[in-house]
């Protein structure tokens, strides 16, 4: 973990909500990030949407939805 990010996740149990929910925000879009890389990277492999889908325990619909349009 990245200095940064282990500052990130720190701040997120602060006891100032501006500071925690501002942590949260980050997290969430380092989190989307690495889904995306994760996904990309599945799809690469030559995993289906069922695979991916069953491991993220979402539907298959929900991750082909999602991730359809960037091409992979």
């Amino acid at each position: 973990m990245s200095t940064d990010t282990t500052a990130v996740a720190a701040a997120a149990s602060s006891r100032d909500p501006a500071v925690g929910l501002e942590a949260v925000r980050a997290l969430r879009g380092l989190l989307e990030s690495l889904e995306e890389l994760q996904v990309g990277n599945a799809r690469t492999q030559g995993w289906s949407w069922q695979q991916i889908a069953d491991v993220l325990h979402v539907s298959r619909q929900a991750v082909h939805k999602k991730y359809r349009r960037h091409g992979f």
